[in-house]
């Protein structure tokens, strides 16, 4: 980092400048560096070609809590993110129906929309698409390839769909996904599906609590294992 240190200090014998040993170490670190960085972005353009992708497992999970049951191919695309697309937010939903209708719709291809997880009322959580991979859920081609998206079930104008069980749960899961990519906990990087530019939707409407949800997320970003509690 600089030449601060005793081995870049000017000597006191003749030549009083950085010695030839000095230089070839300081400029072996910066070739060092410069090796890491061409290797990183080598690394970030090699998934960009055609045909290659990074490995992965049928059934894999990015949420070990979750359990795996498989979107239709055609309601998202493959992507090897974030190395293709940067992700920098979680867009909250509500289902509009049941845990069980949205599981089945995510499976039709005809649907040609799913979210990356779906949370139950009572807190389970299924991971339908790998994050890596680009969820058709939020209406906005941007935001599909720079979010993950979490489904909630229940309707929107009721209230009493939101359990306890479901924000804790939901909370969890959100702050896992904000810790992996550094993705602030805030309003501006947690968002709802009515908050994306363009969409015609309202969910997940004036009953998700916000204040409570946010609250949790912090909690749980900050606890390790330990589960929030909502209040």
């Amino acid at each position: 980092m600089g030449n601060n240190g005793s081995a870049g200090s000017p000597g006191k014998g003749p030549g009083h400048g950085i010695s030839r040993r000095s230089l070839l170490i300081g400029g072996g670190a910066a070739a060092a560096a410069t090796a890491a960085v061409a290797v990183d972005e080598v690394r970030r353009v090699w998934w960009r070609v055609p045909g290659v992708e990074k490995p992965r497992e049928a059934g894999e999970l990015d949420y070990a809590p979750a359990t795996w049951v498989a979107a239709s191919d055609g309601n998202w695309r493959r992507a090897d993110r974030p190395d293709d697309y940067g992700v920098d937010r979680v867009i909250i939903h509500v289902t509009q129906g049941s845990y069980e209708s949205a599981v089945k719709v995510f499976q039709d291809p005809a649907h040609q929309a799913a979210t990356h997880y779906i949370v139950g009322q009572n807190g389970r959580v299924t991971q339908m698409i790998r994050e890596l991979d680009v969820a058709y859920h939020a209406g906005n081609r941007s935001f599909n390839e720079r979010s993950i998206g979490i489904e909630h079930e229940g309707f929107v104008d009721r209230p009493q769909d939101f359990t306890t069980k479901m924000y804790e749960s939901s909370a969890r899961l959100t702050a896992a996904i904000c810790k992996r990519y550094g993705i602030p906990v805030d309003r501006e990087h947690i968002i709802g599906h009515v908050e994306v530019p363009g969409t015609d939707h309202t969910d997940p409407g004036p009953h998700w609590d916000w204040t409570r949800y946010m609250k949790l997320v912090r909690a749980a970003s900050t606890a390790g294992t330990k589960s929030p509690r909502a209040s």
